[in-house]
């Protein structure tokens, strides 16, 4: 049955702004649940995609142009004005002739971003929250002193700077290169004028403005998460650039459920998942109802490729196991004997590229790949462990200690795990990086990769990378110490990794511990 769509509603803000908004509804839809959607990307595109499948289960949809876009009033400051707005709106909908006794808030990335901004301070009529691939600080993790990552707050910059022109996807597509090329520019804070043709408020200010910069306060809801009454359920994937900040909302969120499957951040598996939950968690609160029971945690074991139910995150009976790196490019459990250390060469001007892996950007393949030829490259080490005689299961957090020195006082580690198979592929996992200042001293670097469920079967093997970049994912260093907006210098660096009694190198995987039960398969997999 074809909705109706009311266009352009008016909803005034406190400021005396007014936002534009469309509702959907099936015919004689007035007093059913309401679910509200805020977005920055429009209400046309996709939005039949978002919504129609929730229109079609028992819900009434609000749409809504954050401000600043497709035709809502105010300026676009991308994150710093969604709580007042977000709770203006939602006061709003209550009001309206149409609604009935419930909502549910709902939405995707900066969508999820929305309903973090409000979730401490909602009214009794707000009955769950179904946030996917989103977290509390939406911006911050990218932006952090010891690893700016570059490409997708950028990206998106240049993508929110074009999406109200004409053959919008059609620019996106062909202006690939044109971003990359961009993405090499120095002085950074340039590289918005060759990828748009004009300055971006939005991009400068992530130059200028690190993770604790006050700037950010009104983005940073994190501080709310642990004051949230409405119960919810959020989605996320093992390949998502939000997921190690989604966890963390998760484990501070009193009333929640996880899902996490084996997505990247656009993977069509999210929005199909989310749908899911909207509709079988949220529509039964929404109507008064229990939903159907479910463990807390929800994850898809990678390697093993089966959905299993935990009971929290991280789940019980899974330890931390150091895997040592040892001369000659050999990782085990052992302590590492004396040996000299590895070394390896990094030039910012040929930077070791990003291959796979936690990437958002147009043209990129992003999730597990082959890394045959990243691992071909002088500038990464590798450290492999025999073939394994029984399945290694890591499931949880996962990080890595690397004793480290460079020539020069700044410099990045980055680490990444990789499955080997019984044909030499290798494949990624997970991965992370950490600045390093003082670098021309040793240091133990503390690398936190993203989390995992992975399966390691009998026969594979498993592998670490260790190299100084993964551009432009993140930003390269130039060894200079320079302001990151402003630096211009590029200097060659030569790096040295430890693994010896004093200093020894390791991986640190949360694996389950052989007297543990194994935890039970997902009755209803996604």
């Amino acid at each position: 049955m074809k909705p109706r769509v009311e266009r352009d509603l008016r909803v005034p803000m406190r400021d005396g702004t007014v936002l534009l908004a469309d509702r959907w509804a099936p015919p004689n839809g007035d007093g059913l649940p309401v679910v509200l959607v805020r977005t920055p990307y429009g209400r046309r595109r996709a939005v039949r995609q978002i919504v129609g499948p929730l229109v079609e289960g028992g819900f009434q949809a609000v749409v809504q142009s954050t401000r600043g876009t497709f035709g809502s009033g105010g300026d676009f400051d991308p994150l710093r004005r969604e709580r007042d707005d977000g709770l203006d709106t939602v006061e709003w909908v209550v009001k309206q002739p149409w609604f009935g006794e419930s909502m549910v808030l709902y939405g995707m990335s900066y969508l999820g971003f929305t309903q973090w901004a409000v979730a401490d301070a909602l009214p009794p009529q707000v009955k769950a929250l179904v946030p996917g691939v989103s977290e509390s600080a939406l911006t911050l993790e990218f932006l952090r002193s010891d690893g700016f990552s570059l490409e997708t707050p950028f990206g998106w910059g240049v993508m929110v700077g074009v999406q109200e022109r004409p053959f919008f996807v059609l620019r996106m597509l062909l202006g690939g290169r044109r971003l990359q090329r961009a993405l090499r520019t120095l002085p950074l804070n340039r590289a918005d004028t060759a990828a748009l043709g004009r300055r971006s408020d939005y991009i400068q200010d992530i130059l200028v403005h690190d993770t604790e910069s006050p700037f950010w306060r009104s983005a940073d809801h994190r501080h709310r998460v642990a004051e949230i009454r409405v119960p919810v359920s959020t989605v996320g994937g093992w390949f998502d650039i939000f997921l190690p900040g989604q966890l963390r909302d998760f484990r501070a969120t009193p009333h929640a459920r996880l899902t996490v499957g084996p997505w990247t951040h656009a993977d069509p598996g999210v929005m199909a998942a989310q749908a899911s939950e909207a509709l079988e968690f949220a529509l039964p609160l929404a109507r008064g109802e229990a939903p159907a029971e479910r463990a807390p945690v929800r994850l898809y074991v990678m390697g093993e490729e089966k959905w299993r139910d935990f009971p929290s995150w991280p789940p019980p009976g899974y330890a931390d196991r150091r895997f040592h790196l040892h001369m000659g490019g050999t990782l085990a459990a052992d302590p590492p004997d004396e040996s000299a250390p590895d070394g390896y060469r990094y030039d910012p001007a040929d930077p070791t590229p990003a291959v796979g892996g936690v990437r958002l950007a147009f043209g990129v393949t992003a999730g597990p790949v082959d890394n045959t030829a990243l691992e071909a490259r002088a500038d990464v080490l590798t450290y492999t462990t025999p073939p394994l005689d029984e399945d290694v299961e890591v499931v949880g957090e996962v990080r890595a200690e690397i004793f480290f020195r460079s020539s020069l006082p700044h410099a990045d580690v980055f680490v990444r795990l990789c499955d080997v198979g019984a044909d030499g592929r290798s494949t990624n996992v997970c991965d992370g990086l950490t600045g390093v200042g003082d670098a021309d001293q040793v240091t133990a670097v503390e690398v936190r990769l993203w989390p995992t469920a992975y399966v390691f079967r009998r026969g594979h093997r498993v592998r670490v990378q260790v190299s100084s970049g993964a551009f432009p994912r993140y930003n390269r260093n130039p060894g200079t110490g320079e302001p990151r907006a402003t630096a211009t210098t590029l200097r060659v660096a030569d790096q040295q990794v430890f693994h010896d009694p004093d200093r020894p190198s390791a991986i640190i995987l949360p694996v389950r511990d052989a007297e543990a039960g194994r935890p039970r398969a997902a009755e209803h997999p996604r």
